[in-house]
């Protein structure tokens, strides 16, 4: 597999496995959402809107919009968990679609990520891409782990690349295009 098909494969994997930890944030009781947990940002509202709020970064910074900053700035977390489960489908769709455009020469392409006082840092594509499924991999980890104190089970995120568990995946990968 190359590195172009392994991050569309990454951008596909990312939008799968946000639907099925957000059907799962979907069907939390009232109050569970917002409420406070241990956790790096302290609760499952707080880091999906971090999620998304980084996506938006980076992902502008990767199609050179000139949001920068910005991004993090007039960012206004989502209070209601379906409206954030849409602005964060969006994103993954975005996030498909710019990987789908790329070819391995765009990999070592720098781009800007503006630090505001930090400064403009010109980074790789592959290198930026890399970073966005760290951290999204990362914090939906820690959701994961809050919605274990939830009434809701949380889901199983770790079947989408291999062949030996697609049965597993089907109905959803077809129903998201996926497949």
């Amino acid at each position: 597999m190359s590195l172009v098909d392994h991050f569309h494969r990454m951008a596909a994997n990312n939008r799968w496995s946000n639907d099925r930890l957000y059907r799962a944030v979907l069907a939390l009781a009232p109050g569970e959402f917002e409420a406070e947990r241990v956790s790096f940002f302290p609760s499952i509202a707080e880091t999906l809107n971090h999620i998304l709020a980084v996506d938006r970064y980076y992902l502008d910074a990767l199609e050179e919009g000139g949001i920068g900053p910005a991004a993090f700035h007039d960012f206004v977390p989502f209070t209601e968990p379906a409206a954030l489960e849409a602005a964060q489908r969006a994103e993954d769709e975005r996030l498909i679609a710019f990987c789908a455009r790329m070819s391995k020469d765009d990999m070592p392409r720098r781009v800007v990520t503006d630090r505001g006082e930090a400064g403009k840092f010109p980074e790789r594509i592959d290198g930026l891409l890399a970073h966005i499924f760290l951290h999204q991999t990362h914090h939906r980890g820690q959701v994961h782990a809050m919605l274990a104190g939830t009434s809701v089970k949380p889901p199983q995120l770790d079947e989408f690349l291999l062949d030996f568990d697609f049965p597993l995946r089907r109905e959803e990968v077809e129903r998201l295009g996926l497949g």
